[in-house]
């Protein structure tokens, strides 16, 4: 009898907790079934048959919804007051979409919240005082909305919050005296405040502040001048101002004295080397019309002004462009020295210039430096380089060689490099890579790599990053700088490519295919994130990108890494955290452990399928002709 009531009561036990559990995820099921009835736009695509826990953007523990991110899915109109029924929510990102309204008074309710991601939206109102009676909050991001109002002094009762994000909205009156030990990431710029910046903020960036009419550290004074460290109320003697402004006057005079001494001591060092530069030693002859223009005030503006006077003329190899291969010669070295040059950016190995030459062809020209090899195996590696024939390769022209000028000529991309378009302009007017572009740029960078690997064990790039995948006007992928590792001198490693090397890599001169995986792996995140691996700095962490985004995936929804505009796109994050797998693998720690760049091809070819140029065209100028509504 004992045994037999001891069982019964442990069975209603589970009877008792399983009914629990089922109600409370039969809760948070109608929340989320709510918001979605009530949120228009694109219609979330959840299988309502299944356990909310399946659902996409949605995350369970034990049985309770913990975690729900929806960026960037098209939601609109109100949030429904259901939602405070998500009692066990950790998380909520619903940033990037047309949410509009006030935020419901039901989210009192979430009091195990930490994370609350917003904005992006289209919420209005004053920013209510119950978000800041949720004390377990430690982000908080409720920037690009239309919320007006002061910033409540509540605010002090976040004593865990680490982040406060209210950039870009129409918050008016002063900030309030915040004092919160574990607040890191703060910005308040571009709202109506005024008055005085809080002491417990002016250790803030400037940045934070701006497009407000706000005074104090870390902006001027309040009384109109730059903060300093003396006392405002400290006043100078009338004897010290008048010290200060004979020293001033003193030193500008001293500065015009010595502009005048070294301008004259300029003119005659230019008359000086006119005079004695012996004509012997130029073995690449210039037409005496030529020689006219390059001494003339425009010879910063041509290709002879950069090196003409100073290598060419010292030169003692070739006396003309080499072509590869098969390639017509349609100019000599005459006519690239007249070209109109412009700088494109400095590189790991030389700089570039734009050289536009008088029968109108442009062309790109590399000024290679630190080349430490002989003639002969500088003309055995130009040679192989040459051989070098992929759609997904910078075609090389030609080179010149002499003792102390090394050059390269390739076709012009006029789009420029992938870094420019990744990083460049980021503000108004500008126009986004979308995901097609991208996933399509990937693909053609891991076909023009897996091709040079394809010659050979030995044969790797070296170089890989960003600022060397140039693309053409449809936006295909062209790798440049191949080839040229093998050519640097050991004062090229390994700084210089700094972010995009492996851990493994001592000699940039040395490098191995894997190597090459590792790089592509870093340029797949770049790509993702749209974060530059240069910038160690990434959020409040200090680690380099391949680090951080590894120590985000398990601990929370990967779309926290993506980069924003890529987020406005729908029914691509599936794709977007396959191709964020496929990075991770490349930066493994221990080379036997990356893919090989065909594998690469083949995985990639599988979320992009073979798309063509004139498709990725098609797609680009699409996506563009709506960006403005996404």
């Amino acid at each position: 009898m004992k045994l037999n009531s001891s069982i019964f009561c442990l069975c209603l036990f589970w009877t008792t907790l399983f009914v629990s559990m089922n109600s409370d995820l039969a809760s948070d099921r109608a929340a989320l079934v709510g918001l979605r009835a009530a949120s228009g736009g694109r219609t979330l695509l959840w299988n309502l048959s299944r356990s909310p826990c399946n659902w996409t953007g949605v995350r369970c523990v034990q049985n309770r919804v913990v975690e729900l991110r929806l960026p960037g899915v098209g939601l609109s109109g109100p949030l429904p007051i259901a939602i405070g029924n998500l009692a066990q929510l950790h998380t909520l990102s619903l940033r990037f979409n047309a949410l509009s309204g006030s935020i419901p008074y039901d989210f009192a309710k979430l009091t195990s919240l930490r994370k609350l991601y917003l904005q992006g939206n289209r919420f209005s109102g004053e920013i209510p005082a119950f978000l800041f009676t949720l004390q377990k909050l430690i982000r908080l991001n409720l920037a690009n909305n239309n919320f007006t109002g002061t910033i409540p002094e509540s605010i002090n009762n976040l004593t865990r919050l680490g982040t406060l994000y209210l950039e870009n909205n129409h918050l008016s009156g002063s900030i309030p005296d915040i004092d919160l030990p574990a607040l890191v990431q703060f910005n308040v710029s571009f709202n109506q405040l005024n008055g005085s910046i809080p002491k417990g903020l002016s250790g803030k960036p400037k940045t934070a502040f701006e497009g407000n009419s706000l005074c104090g550290k870390p902006l001027v004074s309040c009384n109109g001048t730059e903060n300093s460290s003396s006392s405002s109320g400290d006043k100078w003697s009338s004897g010290v101002i008048a010290g200060i402004v004979v020293g001033c006057v003193t030193a500008v005079l001293l500065i015009l004295i010595i502009l005048v001494f070294l301008c004259k001591r300029k003119g005659s060092k230019k008359m000086e080397t006119r005079d004695i530069a012996p004509p012997k030693q130029a073995e690449v002859e210039i037409p005496a019309a030529d020689k006219a223009a390059g001494e003339s005030d425009n010879t910063s503006n041509r290709l002879s002004g950069v090196v003409k006077k100073d290598a060419i003329a010292k030169s003692s190899g070739s006396k003309k462009l080499v072509f590869f291969g098969n390639r017509s010669r349609v100019f000599y070295l005459e006519d690239l020295l007249r070209a109109s040059a412009e700088v494109l950016g400095k590189g790991t190995f030389g700089t570039a210039y734009k050289a536009t030459l008088e029968l109108g062809m442009v062309v790109a020209v590399k000024r290679l430096k630190d080349v430490t090899v002989s003639e002969k195996e500088f003309k055995e590696k130009m040679e192989v380089v040459g051989a070098m024939d992929h759609p997904n390769l910078v075609p090389v022209r030609a080179y010149y060689f002499s003792r102390n000028e090394k050059l390269l000529v390739y076709d012009y991309m006029p789009m420029g490099s992938l870094s420019a378009l990744l990083h460049g302009n980021r503000g108004a007017g500008r126009i986004p890579l979308n995901w097609e572009t991208r996933c399509g740029i990937a693909l053609g960078a891991a076909r023009g790599i897996a091709y040079l690997h394809s010659k050979g064990p030995e044969i790797s790039h070296g170089n890989i990053k960003s600022s060397n995948i140039l693309l053409t006007t449809s936006y295909e992928a062209r790798i440049s700088d191949f080839g040229l590792a093998q050519l640097a001198g050991p004062t090229s490693a390994p700084d210089r490519v700094n972010g995009y090397r492996a851990p493994e890599v001592t000699d940039v001169r040395r490098v191995s295919q894997k190597a090459d995986v590792y790089s592509f792996g870093i340029l797949l995140l770049e790509l993702l994130t749209g974060k530059a691996p240069r910038h160690a700095l990434l959020n409040e962490d200090g680690v380099d990108l391949s680090r951080w985004v590894q120590s985000v995936v398990p601990e929370e929804w990967t779309t926290e890494v993506f980069d924003h505009e890529l987020l406005r796109h729908q029914n691509v994050e599936e794709d977007m955290v396959k191709l964020l797998q496929l990075a991770i693998d490349c930066t493994a720690q221990y080379p036997d452990k990356r893919p090989s760049l065909s594998e690469m091809t083949t995985r990639i070819e599988e979320l992009h399928g073979p798309t063509t140029e004139k498709e990725i065209h098609q797609i680009h100028e699409a996506e563009n002709g709506s960006s403005e509504h996404t």
